[in-house]
């Protein structure tokens, strides 16, 4: 693989933050430190006023978990089941379905979470699964502003809002990539651990074998294998049946009934959808797209261009080839942009990352698929840069990154 470092055209540093990028990310930052809190006492987050929880999608996780506790995991995947805990535990009804939609290992991440209230296991989990997301932001970047951006990133606030496992998956892949080039093994454990969200990882393998990443390929499939096994031990065999069972029906409501709302979904399927068109047109397109984006990986990843566009690209196809995407997916976006960080910067990439930023941040009041815009202008800055390296940089062996894991272990 080539090496991590470009050279800034605009004379930036890489790593460093130009003052429209620094500006849109302070402002965010501030907005979101402050909400919570006073969200908090406003009894606006969590609990209301009345001290009964607020219906949101950290329920489903909760409620997921304590049946598994009680021994009645397959019962998880039950949406009449689910919700009779969901309303127990919250003090209310409300009206439709937080669905437990996830494969059995993810259980043992609810499991745990539902061995303590309520309200302790909501913080706990959104601002604790939060740290190795900042942490990985901050080290990709490579300098103390990945903080800022990480926080910044409007996903962030999705997530601690409504208790949501974006920053999982956002560190599972980021992990995945950061980790590829030194520590394949442990590269291949972040992304084998990536299951539990599976439409993220499809890209991935295609890759790797592409670019010829056995070690990686071999140490993802073990624990994939591994950790599904544990599911089976723990949670039975009949859990796997449970979710095989239970997943046309959601896939059902969600992408074919649109029973919430095509405008919450980011993708290409949705926009389709939102547009007025048929669910054959949503796929059609959404295939397309898909085919079209994995054959841009294996081109971006078997060419000379350096690997933090490769990393950005993949990151990126992730959100785009996926028909299932909401907002709080979107700290995935904060990984690709983590690595244009890193990469230095054209004149014409800190206002279009500021974009990006507003873009996200502004869905909560247009409530319009903005996430797919955004993505979409990532995808074309990774695109503009990689064609403009594409003849500056010698071309590499499929699995060689020696000079990238130098660039990584300096910072």
């Amino acid at each position: 693989m080539a090496e991590l470092a470009l050279s800034p055209p605009s004379g930036l540093r890489p790593g460093s933050a130009p003052s429209v990028l620094f500006n849109v990310c302070l402002v965010l930052l501030v907005l979101t430190l402050l909400h919570f809190p006073l969200a908090y006492i406003s009894h606006s987050w969590i609990y209301d006023a009345n001290g009964l929880g607020n219906p949101t999608d950290f329920v489903n996780v909760w409620a997921a978990g304590r049946l598994a506790l009680d021994g009645h995991a397959i019962q998880a995947w039950d949406w009449q089941v689910q919700k009779q805990v969901e309303v127990a535990v919250l003090g209310q009804d409300f009206a439709g379905y937080f669905a437990w939609h996830y494969p059995p290992p993810f259980l043992f991440v609810a499991a745990f979470l539902a061995q303590f209230p309520y309200a302790l296991a909501f913080a706990g989990w959104a601002f604790a699964s939060m740290l190795p997301y900042v942490a990985l932001v901050r080290a990709i970047v490579g300098r103390s502003f990945g903080v800022m951006l990480a926080i910044a990133f409007p996903a962030t606030f999705d997530n601690l809002a409504i208790g949501q496992n974006g920053f999982l998956t956002a560190s599972l892949i980021g992990g995945t990539l950061y980790l590829l080039p030194r520590h394949k093994v442990l590269a291949g454990i972040c992304l084998g651990l990536l299951t539990y969200k599976p439409q993220y990882g499809i890209l991935f393998p295609l890759v790797l074998v592409a670019s010829g990443e056995w070690k990686v390929f071999v140490s993802a499939a073990i624990t994939a294998a591994s950790i599904a096994l544990a599911s089976m031990l723990v949670f039975g065999v009949e859990s796997w049946v449970a979710f095989f069972h239970w997943m046309p029906m959601i896939s059902k409501a969600v992408l074919s009934e649109g029973s919430e709302s095509w405008l919450r979904l980011q993708s290409v399927f949705a926009m389709v959808r939102c547009l007025g068109g048929n669910e054959t047109l949503g796929w059609v397109l959404q295939a397309v797209v898909a085919a079209a984006v994995a054959i841009g990986l294996v081109l971006i990843w078997r060419s000379k261009v350096p690997y933090a566009l490769k990393a950005a690209a993949l990151a990126t196809g992730t959100l785009l080839c996926s028909p299932y995407t909401y907002m709080y997916d979107f700290a995935v976006l904060a990984i690709p942009v983590a690595w244009l960080v890193r990469a230095g910067f054209r004149a014409y990439e800190p206002p279009a990352l500021g974009l990006v930023l507003a873009l996200l941040a502004s869905f909560p009041f247009l409530k319009i698929p903005v996430g797919l815009a955004a993505t979409l202008i990532v995808a074309a800055l990774i695109v503009a840069r990689a064609v403009a390296d594409w003849r500056d940089l010698p071309a590499s062996p499929p699995g060689h990154a020696s000079s990238l894991a130098s660039s990584l272990a300096s910072s």
